[in-house]
């Protein structure tokens, strides 16, 4: 048996990802202490599962079809930026979900109890619908004000809206250079 860095995600159109590299142009700075997701990393994340057992990849899609199949394709519009636990003291900061951002909530709520069964522990915040788009380097807990003026600014910037019409089970390879993203399950909205 071999052991997989899993996640279930939506991936992005390259628009969204080309809105959101330029506003991350717009966040940065040098000085800053974030890990900036590279934009062919950007996806929107809706559970995180660790590692995987190989054997276990057949149920995990079985459960992601039960779960988006009552679910329509839907449209998902990105707005803003943010940061968790909040701008001032960004550890995560991202960009907001607006539209459809209503959609995600009960299908990551039907995900995390259908995974629960096969062992997965729920998460223990209710989800907020995001785009991540940096983390703090080496846990940092330290506020930055200039990056939280920066979020703020970033308040009314447009990202574009995309449908969102299927949700794939990531494998996440980490080597020397970072990680490497491969779709291993790709699942169709009904």
């Amino acid at each position: 048996m071999q052991k997989i860095r899993s996640f279930i995600a939506i991936p992005l159109t390259s628009s969204i990802r080309k809105s959101a590299d330029q506003l991350v142009q717009q966040l940065q700075r040098p000085q800053d202490r974030m890990k900036w997701v590279p934009n062919e990393h950007l996806h929107l994340t809706l559970k995180f599962l660790g590692d995987v057992e190989n054997t276990e990849v057949p149920r995990l899609c079985e459960v992601i079809r039960d779960c988006c199949q009552p679910m329509a394709p839907f449209r998902l519009q990105f707005r803003g930026a943010g940061g968790f636990p909040a701008a001032d003291r960004a550890r995560v900061v991202w960009a907001g979900v607006g539209e459809g951002g209503e959609s995600l909530v009960p299908l990551v709520s039907a995900l995390e109890t259908n995974l629960a069964e096969l062992g997965f522990k729920p998460e223990a915040r209710d989800y907020v619908p995001h785009l991540t788009l940096g983390r703090a380097r080496g846990g940092s807990r330290r506020g930055d004000p200039e990056l939280a003026a920066r979020i703020a600014a970033a308040d009314d910037f447009e990202l574009g809206s995309m449908e969102a019409d299927r949700v794939c089970l990531f494998a996440s390879y980490l080597d020397k250079h970072g990680p490497t993203y491969h779709v291993m399950a790709t699942v169709p909205l009904a």
